[in-house]
């Protein structure tokens, strides 16, 4: 009997596979479901891991929600007074000949600038008589003085009414910035969004655009005039210069000239 038990035994132990191994009694290790378990072991380490920080990053968030809705409200009301109004309003002239009125008019609002800066000027002359009889150095002398005239009246008018344009805007604009002062000290929840932060932002920022453009436009209104002016200075000098070509041409073709006979009957007399 004993004999036969251990046959069996040794029939039962031919039976396993070579690819496991037996630690103890019942024991059996199979690389395949380890390698497996391993690897899920793995993957929750991750998971926890991933969970613990978005864990983190929510109560951080939470607490600066808190934070800036529980603000003491010295910090708020330490920057509530920013300055109003950078705008003037422009004094009204004494108009004492009744052409002042128009241009204040438009230097305030833009509108009417090219008849306002006519009225309060010298009127715009047409071409001057004669014109078409001049020499062709003539003509270009007047034309060059007159294109001077006409550049500078478009540019003033266009200086004027850009200027009054950015002063007519002026009140809403310091309305849009004292809007967004007041929202950014806001205890409404509402607007302690983040989402409410960014549209502030962005608000900010067009408006500081809208800005640089205006200032862009009146540094351009600036170099036309000095360009204006360059052509002035330039003008008189080209003309100085064709005054000296043409003299001596003139002074020998007019000017009566003295002979050796002339000298003699001088001297003789």
């Amino acid at each position: 009997m004993k004999f036969s038990l251990t046959l069996a035994l040794v029939a039962a132990a031919g039976l396993v596979s070579p690819a496991h191994a037996q630690f103890g009694s019942g024991i059996v290790f199979d690389p395949t479901q380890s390698a497996h378990a391993i690897q899920q072991i793995a993957q929750a380490s991750q998971l926890y891991t991933t969970t613990v920080e978005t864990t983190q990053n929510v109560i951080a968030a939470y607490n600066l929600a808190r934070q800036m809705a529980t603000l003491p409200q010295s910090l708020v009301t330490s920057y509530a007074n920013l300055g109003r109004q950078q705008w003037v309003t422009l004094s009204t002239p004494a108009n004492t000949y009744g052409n002042s009125l128009l241009w204040m008019n438009s230097a305030s609002t833009g509108l009417s600038a090219v008849s306002a800066n006519q009225t309060a000027s010298i009127p715009h002359t047409t071409q001057l008589a004669g014109y078409g009889s001049l020499s062709s150095d003539g003509q270009q002398a007047i034309a060059a003085r007159g294109a001077t005239v006409d550049l500078s009246d478009a540019v003033d008018a266009s200086s004027l009414e850009t200027i009054g344009t950015i002063h007519a805007n002026s009140a809403q604009r310091e309305a849009d910035i004292a809007q967004l002062e007041a929202d950014s000290h806001a205890t409404d929840p509402s607007q302690q969004t983040e989402m409410a932060a960014l549209q502030r932002i962005n608000q900010a920022l067009l408006i500081e655009l809208r800005s640089q453009q205006e200032t862009n436009q009146l540094l351009q209104a600036q170099a036309l005039q000095q360009l204006i002016g360059q052509k002035v200075e330039q003008d008189n000098l080209k003309a100085l210069f064709e005054a000296g070509n043409n003299y001596q041409q003139s002074f020998n073709a007019v000017t009566p000239q003295q002979t050796s006979s002339g000298t003699e009957w001088a001297f003789h007399y």
